[in-house]
């Protein structure tokens, strides 16, 4: 009964792997000569093992290369003939730079923009989210956060900075560095369109980086440290409405710092606003001198986003276990559970019922290479259950008869 309502050709990983251009994969993997030394293990099969092992959450190569081995005649429909073998995906992680995972990341977020929107607000479009996340790592590979252990032994940590668009809810630009670095470099490398606005917390204190975002037309809103110096120039009216909601000040402001090589004096706004759920007062720092006191403080409400993205990925694709030891083999795990974070992504979007994404990630985990189709079970998931119902209920009737 499960197959004539649910059965499909193609596992479910397929399914997935249909949303993926397989040519501009190999493209990709020619053109950066990332199949120079793994001729049988190219790119787009690099790019299977490392999917299986994002969704379905193996926690070492064994476990790839075991998993994949069990549902070896169901691999011809994935575009590989056979599961690699442990060393031969372990080379791969080594060798294979991380960087044609980051074009194929780029590649499907760029073809596929218009369909992640999932916001009703237009303002969105224009709004970006910065903030960075650690991952612990097993070794010492990349300098870690904090304080060593009293023996001296330290794990390593990498730090994710992450840029994404509000509106489409997904990574727009990812850089790596040690979990020691800190989190301003990241803010050099923004380029953002006149007329975009910015929103990061206060760990990003970069008065020259606020200058260029002033001279761009490029808006930021952040937080104001605490004793920063300042001089104030005047003072906005607040309104009746505004002050309701937790607006107490709002300041014309010039910030001021000297560098090695000039001094710098930046023009900005901060508004002071109280949360009275929280009980804690709020210093919003910005450059928009047009928009009101409550929408600057709105607009960085919505920071919170990021933070949804950066837990989405560690549950549903926990980056605790690597298989690799080297900096270039954690990086494409990385970028693995985004790719897989944005295909999902891409199936919730489109599907008409309403899904949670870790429900969703949770079926696809279970099912990945069973032969159901995602989009028919997925939208329609009673429908096996109301036709077993159905048939009960004939089943009854034909029985009463029989008895009466």
């Amino acid at each position: 009964m499960g197959k004539s309502i649910f059965f499909t050709g193609q596992p479910i990983l397929n399914q997935l792997l249909n949303l993926i251009d397989r040519g501009k994969v190999r493209s990709l993997g020619r053109l950066g000569n990332h199949d120079r030394y793994s001729k049988h293990f190219d790119t787009y099969s690099h790019l299977i093992a490392m999917l299986y092992c994002a969704l379905n959450k193996c926690t070492s190569s064994r476990e790839v290369v075991s998993g994949m081995k069990a549902c070896h005649h169901k691999l011809m429909h994935l575009g590989i003939s056979k599961a690699p073998g442990k060393s031969t995906l372990c080379d791969a992680n080594k060798r294979r730079s991380c960087d044609v995972f980051e074009k194929i990341y780029e590649h499907l977020r760029f073809r596929y923009g218009k369909l992640l929107p999932d916001s009703r607000h237009s303002f969105d479009k224009k709004l970006f989210i910065a903030d960075s996340s650690t991952i612990t790592l097993f070794q010492e590979i990349l300098g870690a956060a904090g304080r060593s252990r009293i023996d001296g032994k330290r794990k390593g940590g990498i730090k994710v900075h992450t840029l994404i668009n509000a509106e489409q809810d997904v990574a727009f630009q990812i850089n790596f560095t040690a979990a020691n670095a800190n989190d301003m470099t990241f803010l050099k490398e923004i380029e953002l369109e006149a007329g975009s606005y910015l929103v990061f917390d206060k760990g990003y204190v970069d008065y020259e980086q606020y200058q260029r975002l002033s001279d761009q037309n490029v808006f930021f809103v952040t937080r104001q440290r605490k004793g920063a110096s300042y001089v104030e120039q005047s003072s906005y009216l607040i309104p009746i409405e505004d002050s309701e909601k937790g607006i107490s000040e709002d300041q014309v402001i010039i910030l001021g710092t000297r560098t090695h090589r000039k001094k710098i004096k930046v023009k900005a706004r901060i508004i002071t606003f109280y949360d009275q759920q929280k009980d804690y007062t709020f210093q919003f720092l910005t450059n928009n001198f047009d928009l009101s006191a409550i929408q600057i403080a709105e607009i960085y409400k919505k920071r919170w986003q990021i933070e949804i993205l950066f837990k989405r990925i560690k549950q549903n694709f926990p980056l605790k276990y690597f298989l690799g030891d080297s900096v270039n083999a954690i990086k494409i795990q990385i970028w693995a559970a985004f790719i897989a974070d944005l295909l999902i992504k891409l199936v919730q979007m489109q599907l008409k019922k309403k899904w949670a994404f870790s429900n969703l990630s949770s079926i696809i985990r279970l099912h990945l290479m069973s032969y159901i189709s995602l989009f028919t079970f997925l939208n329609n998931p009673d429908k096996l259950s109301d036709i077993k119902q159905t048939n009960q209920l004939v089943i009854e009737g034909f029985a009463t008869g029989f008895k009466t």
